[in-house]
């Protein structure tokens, strides 16, 4: 290289995630704390199609499939109800941890959540497996979630927006939870 080239500066660009708009989360968020009572409702309509698939519709979108694996003797066209049900607190911490990111100014450009949970079936259902289980015993014994989240903040603050966005999630507080459950023949 002769002395009269310059080197250019080694410019390193960084993706970050597509932002969500903070001052309408701003505006939600004012709006909750005014109104801390208030409540939505999800609704869903699942159809069975045969064997253990369904189809639940939710609004305008295109339905969600479940299914059983075929040691248990479903089809396996579709993740279980289980896995559904993981992959909707996954959904939901990662909309929490955008949220809480975005609140603080945080920007990401790397967000994935691993979903590990123990269940087991000896009940079969109540079709006449394991008769002695109790409701405790039965369902999600024990969820593991690691989260793999990078962004323009430290180590440290990347971890309290994890756990705060864990703290506030609907979907695991749901989870950890009792809440009043009811169900019945429709009219």
């Amino acid at each position: 290289m002769s002395s009269s080239e310059v080197l250019e500066p080694v410019q390193t660009v960084k993706a970050y995630l597509r932002p969500i708009d903070r001052t309408g989360l701003l505006t939600f968020a004012d709006k909750g704390r005014n109104n801390p009572a208030s409540r939505g409702t999800n609704k869903v309509h699942t159809v069975m199609e045969g064997q253990y698939r369904s189809l639940s519709y939710v609004g305008n979108h295109q339905p969600v499939v479940v299914d059983e694996p075929l040691h248990l003797f479903g089809e396996d066209t579709a993740p279980a109800p289980g896995e559904i049900v993981l992959s909707g607190l996954g959904g939901c911490l990662a909309v929490g941890i955008t949220a809480v990111a975005t609140w603080k100014q945080v920007k990401l450009t790397k967000l994935e959540v691993f979903l590990e949970g123990d269940i087991g079936n000896p009940a079969a259902w109540g079709a006449g497996g394991a008769l002695e289980k109790t409701p405790p015993e039965m369902g999600f014994q024990a969820i593991r979630v690691k989260v793999v989240v990078e962004g323009d903040a430290s180590r440290e603050v990347l971890d309290e927006i994890v756990q705060h966005a864990n703290f506030y999630s609907p979907v695991a507080n749901s989870m950890r939870n009792p809440i009043p459950f009811t169900i019945s023949l429709a009219d």
